[in-house]
């Protein structure tokens, strides 16, 4: 243009920094120089001539793109037969440009020499197969732009185990047995004849799981609360302590022993005779 027009240049609408990016205008151009290129340079950049009130512009887009980062949350997810699982989620950083894909490599870790099983792969999960038996193996994983791969990887915290075909017991698997069972008797009460004033006791036995608990009566009255009768329980044997009967603690003598399975209960007759 004529006069010699003046030249504005905007980046995403703002003025440029002269510490950050050059300019040179001649009569014929003007240049915009960015020496070392970040990423942050990317954006719409907008150039405008004016002369007096008349004026012209035009925009250009610039997209700075570098190596992308690793990929993000590498998981072993399973491993099975010869195989291995894994799953990873896509890089924080993508470099400013789309992923292409990732490549994927497995370590022995004997060795820990690099092999790779995919590059460029779409997905963000993988199956390695054809691993060897007995042996643990790590695995990384690059993330892929146009600029090429992520300078470092993910990697697998711990090692995928290739198990010994036949040296992995599973122990049978057997129904628990229920051993619950309600009360029941294996010994009776006998019935008694005793003589007056001299202590005297009834014996009986029961089993039962869980152990049961134990009542006596007298002639259906509880005794639990009757300082005359003492009861005692071991292993499975029931006594019943009669101190100084009179011929008044004749009667039926009942056994009753209760669970949460059932109950059971089992009686005599005691016979008082008077001390003659």
């Amino acid at each position: 243009g004529k006069p010699r027009p003046k030249i504005t240049w905007l980046k995403d609408g703002q003025t440029l920094d002269s510490k950050d990016v050059g300019i040179r205008n001649s009569s014929s151009d003007t240049i915009l120089f960015i020496r070392k290129a970040e990423l942050h340079h990317s954006g719409a950049y907008e150039v405008t001539l004016q002369i007096e009130n008349m004026s012209d512009k035009v925009a250009i887009t610039i997209q700075i793109i570098d190596k992308p980062g690793p990929p993000q949350n590498i998981k072993l997810v399973d491993v099975w037969g010869f195989n291995a699982a894994l799953e990873w989620t896509p890089p924080l950083d993508d470099g400013n440009a789309q992923i292409l894909g990732y490549t994927v490599q497995k370590a022995d870790k004997k060795t820990m020499e690099w092999y790779t099983v995919f590059d460029h792969y779409r997905r963000t999960n993988c199956i390695v197969s054809d691993l060897i038996m007995g042996n643990e193996y790590f695995f990384r994983v690059f993330s892929e732009n146009l600029c090429g791969l992520s300078e470092a990887a993910a990697t697998t915290k711990n090692p995928a185990y290739i198990q010994k075909t036949g040296t992995v017991y599973k122990p049978p698997c057997y129904k628990e047995h229920d051993f619950s069972e309600a009360p029941k008797f294996t010994h009776p009460l006998v019935n008694r004849s005793v003589i007056a004033g001299y202590n005297t006791t009834l014996s009986c036995a029961v089993r039962g799981i869980p152990k049961p608990k134990i009542f006596w009566f007298k002639n259906k009255m509880d005794l639990s609360g009757d300082a005359k009768y003492r009861m005692f329980s071991k292993q499975g044997v029931l006594t019943l302590e009669i101190r100084k009967p009179t011929p008044f603690d004749g009667g039926i003598y009942t056994c009753k022993a209760v669970n949460e399975c059932g109950e059971a209960e089992i009686e005599c007759r005691l016979d008082v005779r008077g001390n003659q």
